[in-house]
């Protein structure tokens, strides 16, 4: 496959990851993270109900994290996430991250998604157990979008 022929990553993760360059300072980029799970909002009653179906449980998660999907009418997809931990403030950040970068991309892109993001958004010091289950929300993600093509 040439490299024209490659889906290129969603525009939306450039300008986040450039945004997380800026921010140096490990205090500056929790704040960051801490304000971005503020935005977090559940997955609507239209789309699913509690109590969520265990096919959409990420496995591993500790933040008890559900993942849905819809096509929209463009091939476009949209990705609703739970977060059934109250306290599962990184679980919650990535859920907004993966939200406002994917929903809207083809299948195609949401593949390009690799699961180190999850250092690069969090820094290298996220524990093996967080990081497990938040790389987890990253390949239910893209199995969803896989299942969709």
């Amino acid at each position: 496959m040439s490299d024209s022929t490659i889906p290129a990553a969603p525009p939306r993760l450039a300008t986040l990851l450039s945004d997380l360059s800026m921010l140096e300072d490990r205090d500056e980029r929790s704040d960051f993270l801490i304000e971005t799970a503020a935005r977090f909002r559940g997955v609507p009653e239209s789309v699913a109900k509690r109590p969520y179906a265990d096919s959409h449980r990420v496995p591993g998660c500790e933040s008890e994290a559900f993942i849905y999907m819809q096509p929209l009418g463009d091939g476009a997809l949209k990705f609703y996430f739970a977060v059934e931990n109250p306290q599962g403030i990184s679980a919650k950040a990535l859920a907004v991250i993966l939200d406002e970068v994917l929903s809207g991309c083809g299948p195609e892109q949401v593949l390009q998604i690799q699961e180190d993001l999850v250092h690069t958004i969090f820094g290298a010091t996220v524990s093996m157990g967080k990081g497990q289950g938040l790389m987890g929300m990253i390949r239910m993600v893209k199995s969803l979008a896989s299942a969709s093509l």
